[in-house]
């Protein structure tokens, strides 16, 4: 899943791997549905937490994340 990203993600190929807007994406980080490092004003988002985000919410059935 998500072959074509690297291991490490920005917002930006977060919004592009989930299909989501940017307001939405930095809500996903801010709550902490999405784990993540935070150095200085950027953030790096394993894409593995991705993978666990999408995972979770799929089988929690949670529709609301889209």
């Amino acid at each position: 899943m998500f072959e074509q990203f690297p291991d490490i993600v920005s917002i930006e190929q977060v919004m592009q791997m989930l299909f989501i807007g940017k307001s939405t994406a930095y809500s996903l980080l801010k709550s902490n549905k999405i784990r993540h490092v935070r150095v200085g004003r950027r953030y790096l988002i394993p894409k593995k937490s991705v993978i666990s985000f999408v995972s979770n919410s799929c089988y929690n059935g949670d529709e609301n994340q889209r």
